[in-house]
């Protein structure tokens, strides 16, 4: 059993954490085997998250007065928390495509950007493009009106060059 002063550092650690705002998946994991707990949080580094498996009075003491506090409310068997500070659409694709392939894995609840969010909205975020993909195309809109300018303007230039090179073939200009 662990002492009271470890019991305290752990509070004041996920106290911290919480006030930190960041993305947070609260999910089940009971039944998952050494190698797919291993896997998961591969899976979970890899999309820039961390990933904490958390006592469920523990993280109900340690989110009082905070935002995030309706998430820890009547939470019952094993609990683990998935969290990032970083791109929270990669972090839901993850836990999404790790939750299909291993169905113990199961959503409790989310946190996203300051609000709680059900577990049918973990999904949504999951099918959004990644910041990436969106940054992506919106340079692409930014550049196209800029690309169709310039090969307007090309396209009088060369138009004017083809119609004076056939009357110079054809001989229709005089000295």
């Amino acid at each position: 059993m662990k002492k009271k002063s470890d019991k305290e550092k752990d509070l004041k650690h996920l106290r911290e954490t919480f006030e930190q705002g960041p993305t947070m998946f609260v999910a089940g994991f009971e039944k998952l085997t050494v190698a797919q707990d291993f896997e998961l949080r591969k899976t979970i580094r890899q999309a820039g998250g961390d990933y904490e498996v958390v006592k469920n009075n523990l993280a109900a003491k340690a989110s009082e007065g905070l935002p995030s506090e309706s998430l820890f409310n009547n939470l019952k068997g094993m609990t683990s928390l998935a969290f990032t500070t970083k791109d929270p659409v990669a972090l839901a694709k993850a836990l999404t495509a790790y939750a299909k392939a291993n169905p113990v894995f199961s959503f409790k609840a989310g946190f996203v950007e300051g609000r709680a969010v059900e577990v049918k909205n973990i999904q949504e975020l999951a099918n959004m493009p990644s910041k990436e993909e969106l940054f992506a195309k919106l340079l692409w809109l930014i550049n196209a009106p800029a690309q169709r300018l310039v090969t307007a303007i090309n396209g009088v230039g060369r138009n004017l060059a083809v119609v004076v090179d056939q009357g110079v073939k054809e001989n229709k200009f005089q000295a």
